[in-house]
Order: C-alpha cells, then structure tokens, then sequence
C-alpha cells in the first residue's frame, strides 16, 4: 500500500512509524510546512513531539499543497489525517475527491459545531469512503513499537479492512468496529473525563476515589453515546474502556496531566501552557457537555470539569459537588 499520513505531530508520526515496519508499504508522512520537514529530514527524528526516537529511513518526509497528493492517489492508497480535531474539517475538504480510504486519528466533538468527526466528514466530503482509527495507545509508546492494540471504525468494510492491512503486525494490532458513533464517542469523552482523574489524584483523594470515577464516567460515556446511535458493547472494548483507563492513569496523558496540574493550584492558562502539546480534553469538554445537554443526557462529572475549566468552581469544590450528588440506583 501507499500510505500518506497528514499532520507530523507525535501521533502521526508514530502511526507512520508504525506503518513503515509493515513489508511493502510506500509510506509518506506530510508535515504543515518546508521548516518542520526540513528539521524532520536533517534530525532523522521528530525532536519536539518525540526525541529520542529514530524515524525509519524509508519514511518520506513530505510538505507543501495537498492537491499533487490527491490528484496522483489512487484506489489502493490510504489517506491518514492525523491533525486534530480543529483542523479535521479544512483537511477533508482538501481529500474530497481522493478515490480510496480515508481515516482520521484525532478524537473529540469539533468546537462550534458540536459534530463528531464522521459528522463532519459527512458535511464537508460526503462521497469519502472513510473511518477512524482509534483506541489505547501512547504516540510513544507505538513509536517505540511497543505492543498496543487499536480499532479501525467505519461503516464501510473496505476501510476497516485498509487499515487493518495498513497496520496490523507483530506490535501493533488492529480490531475492525462497524460502529463508529460508539468508537468516536469513546474517544472524545475519555479525554474529559481524564482531567477529572488527574484533579482527583493530585488532590490525593486515593485509589477508590479514582475507581469510581472511572467507573461512573464509563456510566456517563455509554449514555450519551446510546442517546447518538451507538452500540452499548463498544463501550466496554477498546475504544470506550480501554481507552478510558489509559488516558485517566497513563502518566503520559496530557489530558490526566491538565487536571493534576489544576490540582496544584496552577491557572488552566499555565496548565495548558506547560505541556507543550494540544490536551484536547481542555478544547471538548464544553462541546461535550453541550451535546448532552441537547439530548437530555445526564453527565454530571463532565458537568464539574466545564465549570472547573471555565473557572467557576475551584479544584476541592468540583469534587465535593459531585460527592454531594443525592443516591441514586447504579443503573445507566
């Protein structure tokens, strides 16, 4: 295959990486401009997003225009847009006309409009074949090849079997998910919900106190998801779960990281300031919260992260008013 991944972050690059370990693969990683290839090209690494760790010599660094890409693909070739979620809308746009699979890597509900990536690719390039790709997974740790398993979600089979071809080896797995509703539902919440644990643990509240809100925000994820269309068992899989015990316990969330750091008594501006990298948790939480509320949906702990984000109740405050809550029985 001919593999073109957009957006040289840490997660494209690492998808990239990923790629090139699979024999036979053509694989191309497209940076948003000639200075970041340049540096990509003469450090033979991604310095900023992930140092230390070599790029294969058979990735091809590319920049410039999209349009020679979409003009020279072909049916067999896979598009990767791995930019985030602010910059999914104009880039397939600039894919609409590509005649193979289309897959995006970033996870959230776009600011403003309130859509889920798929919604968006049906607005704005409505005749794509295309899915996500999305689950568990650590840019670095996948750099690193270190063992990780994802989901490649789509409504048409031809995609999820593209991109179990494109990256399913002896590292990195790929489970095939025709519920793409539950798989990008899965992944936006997971990032809020991160910021909830992370204020949790650097409040040092204890280990039951993050079980239960991991627990419970599984609860709040599955809801709003049923509400959209979703299926309930891809909540419990890699994409809902997995993906949610990874991003609220890995020390290397930034999303975990945002609410520690807010834990600490730090502004959300210095917060986010400090990472160096996009938490999207930060920018989706209120669109979350937003899509919720115009379903009905009751969430009450991405509730507390809004007002928490928005600087309307402090770090202790947020937790009490969600231990303040009145009983109620388990059930979704």
């Amino acid at each position: 295959m001919r593999i073109t991944v957009i957006g040289a972050g840490a997660w494209g690059t690492a998808i990239a990486m990923a790629a090139c370990r699979i024999p036979g693969h053509e694989v191309r990683l497209h940076a948003r401009d000639e200075a970041q290839a340049a540096a990509l090209r003469d450090q033979g690494q991604n310095a900023r997003y992930l140092p230390g760790v070599d790029l294969p010599p058979s990735l091809s660094i590319l920049s410039g225009p999209l349009a020679p890409l979409v003009a020279q693909a072909q049916i067999q070739d896979l598009f990767i847009v791995a930019t985030p979620m602010s910059g999914l809308r104009a880039t397939l746009q600039a894919l609409h006309a590509v005649p193979g699979p289309v897959a995006w890597l970033c996870k959230g509900f776009e600011s403003g409009s309130g859509l889920m990536p798929h919604e968006v690719q049906a607005q704005v390039a409505p005749h794509l074949q295309a899915g996500a790709l999305s689950g568990p997974s650590f840019a670095l740790e996948v750099a690193r090849s270190q063992p990780t398993a994802l989901v490649a979600a789509s409504p048409h089979a031809a995609v999820r079997d593209a991109l179990v071809q494109a990256f399913h080896g002896s590292a990195l797995r790929v489970y095939a998910n025709d519920d793409i509703v539950g798989v990008e539902v899965g992944g936006a919440v997971k990032n809020v919900l991160a910021i909830a644990t992370g204020l949790c643990d650097g409040l040092d509240l204890g280990l039951n106190a993050r079980a239960a809100l991991v627990t419970r925000g599984l609860a709040e994820m599955t809801r709003l998801g049923l509400a959209l269309g979703a299926k309930a068992e891809t909540f419990m899989g890699l994409s809902g779960l997995g993906d949610l015990v990874l991003t609220a316990t890995g020390d290397l969330s930034r999303n975990r990281k945002v609410g520690l750091l807010l834990a600490q008594g730090l502004s959300l501006e210095q917060a986010v300031a400090s990472l160096g990298h996009v938490a999207e948790g930060v920018y989706s939480a209120r669109t979350v919260w937003q899509r919720a509320q115009s379903l009905s949906v009751d969430m009450p702990i991405t509730e507390a992260v809004v007002a928490l984000l928005d600087g309307r109740l402090q770090a202790r405050e947020a937790v009490q008013v969600l231990m303040g809550r009145g009983p109620r029985g388990e059930a979704l």
